[in-house]
């Protein structure tokens, strides 16, 4: 079941700035990575799924509500982590936390209360005395204390500290064993690659590529790192290959092949003198960067 639907989303801020002909789906109970660099286009999706903005042209769902017209009663099901924190400087961490509460008329702190251990936070500090961390702390707190079957969730982990990133790795992964539906937008490729079940690419305003990360992890396409004691080795093992499949570098050599052309590598490496052989793991990362390149700094 589609919980969350995007339809040909338009939204132009001239300049080539914004988003054109987004097209996406997350299924129910589904952890869909949002992956791009800055003004690709990530928070703007979010954004107007939570119906703070007017579409250009397209729409945008939340179990069958339109995010503009209905947007009140989307956000009862749906917690939202902006990806640009802006708090109450004047009031300590409880005192905003009530204040949401109370605006939602949840009138329930426990799961709050909760996540407050969880993260280890103190929230009778001042905000405008908290740091970054702490702030962060608050907003993840805010999007989940109602217990949304929703959750949009935008740079989640920026300014957490690497043992308070994997607590929210963990978190998320006990809310998706809750059946949550989730879109999570990240720089961090770890953290899209542990958590979610597919991935969509954005560059420049587009949706380029999505990825099912089950394929990815288990894919059939190997790349072997390899470097050989002596050039006629090399030179005869570099012969056997085209140019698109052993990219040389000196006496080392990077093969590409699929699985069922593993046994005749090592059977052709056998002969060879090798000072190493090594599996190059694909990553996120990796098959991100075919569509980037250099280009542009995630």
């Amino acid at each position: 079941m589609q919980i969350i639907t995007v339809k040909n989303f338009t939204k132009d801020y001239g300049n080539e700035k914004g988003v054109f002909g987004v097209s996406l789906h997350v299924e129910e109970g589904e952890v869909y990575g949002y992956l791009g660099p800055n003004g690709a286009g990530k928070s703007t999706t979010l954004r107007h799924l939570m119906g703070f903005s007017k579409p250009d042209s397209g729409t945008l769902s939340i179990n069958d509500l339109d995010s503009w017209k209905d947007k009140t009663d989307i956000k009862k099901d749906v917690g939202y982590l902006p990806g640009e924190i802006a708090l109450p400087e004047d009031m300590t961490g409880i005192e905003y936390l009530k204040l949401i509460d109370k605006l939602r008329k949840t009138n329930d702190l426990s799961y709050a209360n909760e996540l407050i251990e969880y993260f280890e936070l103190d929230t009778q500090v001042k905000i405008k005395n908290m740091s970054k961390g702490m702030k962060q702390k608050i907003a993840i707190i805010m999007a989940f204390m109602h217990d949304p079957k929703i959750l949009l969730l935008d740079e989640p982990t920026s300014g957490l500290d690497p043992l308070m990133q994997e607590k929210f790795i963990n978190l998320i992964k006990r809310e998706k064993q809750k059946g949550k539906t989730i879109i999570l937008s990240s720089h961090i490729f770890e953290e899209i690659s542990k958590l979610c079940d597919r991935v969509g690419i954005l560059k420049k305003g587009k949706l380029i590529k999505e990825v099912v990360m089950a394929d990815l992890r288990h894919t059939k396409n190997k790349t072997y790192k390899i470097e050989f004691k002596n050039e006629n080795d090399f030179n005869k093992i570099r012969d056997l290959y085209p140019s698109d499949v052993f990219k040389a570098d000196k006496n080392q050599a990077i093969i590409s092949i699929v699985d069922e052309e593993i046994n005749s590598l090592i059977s052709n490496l056998s002969s060879c003198d090798l000072l190493f052989l090594k599996e190059e793991k694909h990553t996120l990362e990796d098959y991100f960067m075919k569509f980037y390149g250099d280009e542009e700094n995630v």
